[in-house]
């Protein structure tokens, strides 16, 4: 059986009487790139926060990385990339100052920063850009930059928020072709996203809808499930009867 990387049991999120995150469990596994969708308001936001050491649960338990949730966020931000979906990115410095900037963040030596910087610049045909400054990079690129970055350190697990917002077709396409590429090298992908075609390109999808997982599977059991022709369709009819928040795409 693949091994664990994320386990979800029970977990719960409340704020005074709302409950923003009710009941919620899942297992998410090693080199998986699992969905993580839901409309606005639907929770998924403060759920993703929990998983990434940043927000403490109600009640519940899990583990990421084989940290728990409830005692080891700190832990857990050390063992995890994250990538959102503004880019943390320091336009004022070059690309190559940038990874070295985050692999010291992340915790690597100073020898072993200067190696993963020359691995990310061949790895993403950057080389001749080491020393252009982000903030000149066209959109994509600094896509690209930011998801490499948030692999600098190796992490078990990436955390993917609307990774794709606000950029072309294509080159959403070719940054999907990396997510593939650093799962089949054993890397876990968490991703949320609106765009109802991407979430065909994960191996398995979750659907929140009012706080709760309503749907959790492949996309094509999905799609047969709920009778429908795309995951599109599938997100609608469980979100149509939504409670809060809003339809997204």
């Amino acid at each position: 059986m693949s091994e664990i990387v994320i386990s979800v049991r029970n977990l719960t999120k409340s704020f005074g009487n709302f409950i923003a995150v009710n009941n919620i469990s899942f297992d998410v596994y090693k080199g998986e790139i699992f969905g993580f969708l839901g409309a606005n308001g639907a929770g998924k936001t403060t759920a993703m926060r929990m998983l990434c050491g940043l927000s403490y649960p109600t009640s519940g338990k899990g583990t990421v990385a084989g940290f728990n949730v409830s005692r080891e966020g700190e832990m857990i931000k050390r063992h995890i990339g994250y990538m959102s979906q503004r880019f943390a990115l320091y336009n004022t410095l070059t690309v190559g100052e940038n990874i070295k900037l985050f692999a010291g963040i992340y915790g690597l030596s100073k020898k072993s920063a200067e190696k993963r910087t020359e691995e990310l610049l061949a790895e993403l045909k950057f080389s001749s850009e080491r020393d252009t400054l982000v903030k000149a990079l066209p959109l994509g690129w600094k896509q690209k930059l930011s998801f490499a970055i948030a692999t600098v350190h190796n992490p078990e697990v990436v955390f993917l928020d609307e990774p794709t917002s606000g950029v072309d077709p294509v080159t959403r396409r070719q940054f999907w072709e990396m997510i593939y590429k650093a799962a089949e090298g054993g890397t876990t992908i968490f991703v949320t996203t609106h765009y109802m075609d991407e979430a065909e390109y994960c191996s398995r999808v979750s659907i929140m809808v009012d706080g709760e997982v309503r749907a959790l599977d492949t996309p094509t059991r999905l799609k047969e499930q709920f009778n429908a022709e795309s995951m599109h369709e599938v997100f609608r009819t469980l979100a149509r009867n939504a409670e809060r928040g809003e339809l997204e795409s």
